[in-house]
């Protein structure tokens, strides 16, 4: 393909791009190596975006909720109450309704809010039932069926007590607000709304809520990611989440569930670089060229999640300019032999980094072994850029991270930077080494059932170095 070709294609490419992507059918816990993603199998649907709001009792959850609500109107969102799923009282159990505690993990049944929200994320409708507090029955007053959504809001006291409904989650909020001024609401509630005594409700609080949040509710406070003081009337807070929201709604899958991967911002010119260097038919001049383009987008975006301190300097017109001053202790390494193509975008961003080596050998399908390594002496010090292309399966970059580690590296140190990932080296990688960075410019449909990534850009090495058969054929002619 000539220079023509090349800037055609540029032109004509259009459109914010993520590849597919396949999350069922993978055992990310039990097994290092993912299996293949086959092509042909049925497509899975969008994965939503999962929020828990959890507090006291009439700390102000549903405001809250209803205001994310209310500001993500371009968006299809759907709240799901854990309330809903309150077990229903035995006969003996309603003779005595005064007694009974509402705010025990056991009162509810997780079980059903566990398969009610594994349908959602799944894309299936399902039929929410209403829970009548004055029968407390759930088959009193007709189901609600919720479909699925971009945001589904779940909200309720003990949201966040059991691990397996934390797990389904992308964000936890925690509306943390003043013992008094919850006591005031939930009678105003209780009574209005229920249709209870004031004297019912003081004694319910004393023996049952008030330990219940002390026991229960307020423990599960450090697993939220966010904590709201004031409920709904800080606006700010509300404001805040909702533009987390937006960025993440924009987002690839992957990045909703891992916090620590980046894919880079899709524009024309990004999907345009893709479309010429994965065409079979491109030269490898333009294969080259365009690979170091987005190599070289990839680096910047990666340099940009090092640490910095603030610096002030005197410009030339004499004026002070508050800024920043780059990290200093950072070094490169790089994957033999398709890393190396990254090393020279490296070089152009950072003068004189140092850049070590590691060589890995591929055994069989799954096997990985350790050939060479040179690394800097002091590179647990440094703050280590990871270079390879492609992550594939992630068992390179799993041997290549551990060495990293046992040569003193701080996780939290090392940023993994690629062209393109699988949804599976994504997993792999991201569970195994929880708190360094992916920074990745395309996220795949998966791996056939050779490994190999797909769609993918075939060898990289081959084509980048000009390795390949058909490409020193192509050469042997000129």
């Amino acid at each position: 393909m000539g220079s023509t070709s090349a800037e055609d294609l540029l032109k004509a490419s259009a459109g914010v791009h993520f590849s597919g992507l396949r999350l069922d059918d993978l055992d990310h816990r039990n097994s290092v190596v993912e299996q293949p993603t086959n092509t042909a199998a049925k497509s899975v649907p969008k994965q939503p975006f999962v929020i828990g709001v959890a507090g006291g009792a009439a700390s102000g959850k549903t405001t809250v909720c209803d205001m994310i609500i209310e500001q993500l109107h371009d968006q299809r969102v759907v709240l799901v109450n854990q309330e809903s799923f309150y077990h229903n009282l035995t006969e003996e159990e309603l003779m005595r309704a005064h007694e009974y505690n509402f705010d025990h993990p056991d009162s509810f049944d997780t079980e059903q809010l566990l398969a009610c929200m594994e349908k959602l994320k799944n894309g299936q409708a399902v039929d929410i039932p209403h829970y009548d507090f004055r029968s407390y029955k759930n088959y009193v007053m007709p189901s609600r069926k919720v479909n699925p959504s971009d945001v589904i809001i779940l909200e309720g006291i003990l949201v966040f007590h059991d691990c397996r409904v934390r797990e389904l989650m992308n964000m936890k909020i925690f509306v943390d607000t003043d013992a008094d001024v919850r006591l005031a609401r939930r009678i105003r509630c209780d009574t209005v709304e229920k249709g209870r005594d004031i004297r019912t409700v003081l004694d319910q609080y004393s023996k049952f809520v008030k330990p219940a949040f002390d026991d229960f509710i307020l423990p599960t406070k450090k697993y939220a990611d966010i904590i709201i003081p004031r409920g709904g009337d800080n606006h700010v807070a509300v404001d805040l989440i909702v533009q987390h929201i937006r960025t993440k709604l924009g987002q690839h899958d992957l990045c909703k569930i891992y916090s620590n991967l980046y894919v880079i911002q899709s524009t024309f010119q990004i999907r345009g670089m893709h479309t010429l260097i994965r065409d079979a038919k491109t030269t490898n001049h333009d294969f080259v060229f365009y690979s170091d383009r987005l190599i070289r987008l990839v680096v910047e975006h990666g340099l940009g999640h090092l640490p910095f301190t603030e610096k002030q300097v005197t410009t030339p017109t004499g004026s002070v300019y508050t800024g920043v001053d780059f990290c200093k202790r950072l070094c490169g390494v790089s994957i033999i032999r398709s890393g190396e193509s990254m090393e020279n975008a490296l070089r152009a961003c950072c003068k004189g980094i140092k850049i070590g080596k590691i060589l890995i050998h591929r055994e069989g399908d799954n096997g990985q072994q350790l050939i060479y390594e040179k690394l800097p002496n002091d590179i647990s010090d440094r703050h280590v850029l990871l270079l390879d292309p492609i992550l594939g399966t992630g068992n390179s970059a799993v041997q290549a991270i551990s060495l990293l580690l046992r040569k003193g590296v701080p996780e939290c140190n090392i940023i993994f930077l690629n062209l393109i990932s699988a949804p599976q080296g994504v997993h792999v990688v991201c569970k195994s080494f929880p708190r360094i960075k992916i920074v990745t410019s395309e996220i795949e449909t998966g791996l056939n059932e050779d490994y190999r990534v797909i769609p993918g850009m075939g060898e990289f090495g081959d084509r980048y170095f000009c390795t390949d058969d058909d490409e020193q054929n192509v050469i042997s002619q000129i």
